[in-house]
């Protein structure tokens, strides 16, 4: 018989492998609300607002086409290539902090980055629907396959199936941090070369866009974490003789 917890029921792959990249995204989180919420305080001397400094970002590259919408909530922000628009949050669109124009020009960034090709952010928007379709069907998989244990047989193919299947949000996780550090580091350049803040003000965008970034680490962290519990639980499994 297999035993997926150990003989006692107790998931320690739980507690040694997924619960500290959990704290870490919680806290990933918190900071980068924090961050923005102590820059929303750094006011741009020039006065841009955030959908302003976009459209400068879009300009610098030779964008044109691309739609600048506001959206409610906190920190909603996000470029949506289908429609063509960056959405900018109430607290991002008509703001002139330094943590308002670091967050619009890393979503501008996004749309240079579709404008130009950019190999990254074309391989993420295509694996997608991958990665909708597996993390959908991984534990129903798995699930299945354990399920056969009781009729006599457990399913090696089944559960590796599933783990295959969840292994996709990983890739999508790694496949994302480079579009996002990209995006950063394109708005950062685009703020410089375009004068848009100054030396001491372009610390505050760099510090929020750090912080954003982060939460991508945490998120591949969390991914990863979930997919070794998986293998562990799973992959070594024990039968009876």
């Amino acid at each position: 018989m297999y035993y997926p917890y150990g003989y006692y029921g107790f998931d320690w792959t739980y507690l040694v492998l997924v619960l500290p990249c959990i704290l870490l995204s919680l806290w990933a989180s918190s900071n980068v609300n924090s961050t923005f919420k102590k820059y929303s305080r750094q006011y741009s001397s020039r006065g841009l607002t955030g959908a302003e400094a976009a459209q400068r970002v879009l300009m610098a590259n030779g964008v044109r086409g691309v739609r600048i919408d506001r959206v409610s909530g906190n920190l909603t922000d996000h470029y949506d290539p289908k429609t063509n628009v960056i959405r900018l949050s109430d607290s991002v669109y008509s703001n002139t902090s330094t943590a308002a124009i670091g967050v619009a020009c890393h979503e501008a960034g996004h749309a240079v980055q579709y404008a130009e090709n950019y190999g990254p952010i074309k391989v993420r928007a295509a694996i997608i629907p991958l990665t909708n379709f597996g993390s959908r069907i991984a534990m129903p998989l798995i699930l299945a396959g354990i399920l056969m244990t009781f009729l006599g047989s457990f399913s090696d193919t089944l559960v590796y199936l599933g783990i295959a299947a969840f292994g996709m949000s990983l890739v999508f996780q790694i496949v994302t941090l480079p579009v996002e550090f990209n995006a950063s580091r394109r708005a950062m350049q685009a703020i410089e070369a375009s004068n848009l803040l100054t030396a001491e003000e372009q610390r505050g965008a760099r510090k929020t866009l750090k912080a954003a970034a982060l939460t991508y680490v945490a998120a591949t962290a969390v991914a990863l974490a979930q997919l070794l519990r998986l293998i562990v639980l799973f992959g070594g499994r024990r039968r009876d003789d």
